[in-house]
């Protein structure tokens, strides 16, 4: 594999570790020669990518540098500029797509490998605070898997809580199979006010309160979401505008990869030293869907590997415990 094309057409027909791991490893060498961000970072550090051999020696890049940097193995032209949220005044990360076939591959391939097929779900989005902004590759996914399901329901549902309330009603009435996909502040503002018939329904939130209330610890919101909701359990969706690959828990918060993601965990004093199994450290993350950005990031989020591969997230670093990573960032600033 000695071009972007040829790995970008494989990452999806990988068969074990052995084939990941050589993929990956092809995938860095490519990145770290065309990639002008990475190839700077890894001069930097003295990292020569010829000498790389195993996955635990590539280098990660901080996923902050996309708020500074075109991360880019081309100079364009871009199908897409995804975008992040941010507070006020913040720089918002930057994801510049050159091919949103290959993004569209990935989350539809993952959504199946998950949950089936979207044709066999009415699919409905509540994401308020990503429906406002523009550039969101949530709602992009959002948007094509709604599409892919065909259903006159599926849709999204913005602050029209009573609108929503009614569907879910007539889906229940019906035993129509149903996914409702919103972020945490969103699900919870609805289930305070609703409380819902059974049915068939899978209840996922991608997570965050993003400023708008106090953000409870995992099991409090699971609780009272299963409970309003009457499922058994809260799935939930880890992804993110530097990713073009998404992870899903189908509940207790133990998130799996789909094949051509993988999750390590770092040491938070030594962003070079890996931890083992059940210890608690800063997520890494290679996505081989990002072919033509990086691959290989370093994230801002804690968590813990599990001895079969998966992953739970445990919450995010405050930036005085980011000191490897911090001073790194800073000189090549």
């Amino acid at each position: 594999m000695n071009s972007f094309e040829e790995i970008a057409q494989r990452i999806f027909l990988l068969r074990g570790e052995e084939d990941f791991a050589g993929t990956a490893l092809a995938l860095f060498r490519l990145q770290a020669e065309h990639n002008p961000v990475y190839h700077r970072y890894l001069s930097l550090l003295g990292v020569d990518p010829l000498r790389v051999e195993r996955l635990e020696e590539i280098p990660f890049l901080p996923v902050r540098f996309f708020k500074s940097y075109r991360v880019s193995v081309t100079e364009g032209p871009y199908a897409a500029v995804f975008t992040s949220s941010t507070t006020t005044g913040g720089e918002p990360s930057r994801h510049y797509v050159p091919h949103l076939s290959l993004y569209e591959e990935s989350f539809l391939r993952a959504f199946r490998h998950f949950y089936g097929d979207p044709t066999e779900y009415c699919i409905l989005a509540l994401l308020p605070s990503y429906l406002e902004r523009e550039g969101s590759s949530l709602v992009y996914m959002m948007d094509r898997l709604i599409r892919r399901s065909g259903h006159e329901e599926s849709g999204f549902y913005l602050h029209d809580h009573a609108r929503l309330y009614a569907t879910l009603q007539r889906l229940a009435a019906t035993g129509q199979r149903t996914l409702l996909f919103g972020v945490s502040f969103a699900l919870l503002d609805f289930a305070e006010h609703y409380r819902l018939p059974a049915m068939d329904l899978i209840v996922m939130e991608t997570g965050g309160m993003k400023g708008r209330r106090r953000e409870p610890v995992r099991e409090e919101l699971h609780g009272f979401l299963k409970e309003r909701f009457r499922v058994a359990a809260i799935h939930s969706e880890y992804g993110m505008t530097e990713l073009l690959s998404q992870a899903y828990s189908q509940g207790a918060g133990v998130f799996r990869t789909p094949p051509w993601m993988r999750v390590l965990v770092r040491d938070s004093y030594d962003p070079f030293a890996w931890m083992p199994p059940g210890r608690t450290g800063g997520i890494n993350i290679i996505d081989l869907a990002n072919v033509w950005s990086c691959a290989f990031l370093e994230t801002q989020d804690l968590g813990r590997l599990l001895p079969d591969g998966a992953f739970t997230v445990e919450g995010r670093f405050d930036h005085s415990e980011m000191r490897g990573c911090n001073l790194m960032v800073q000189e090549v600033q």
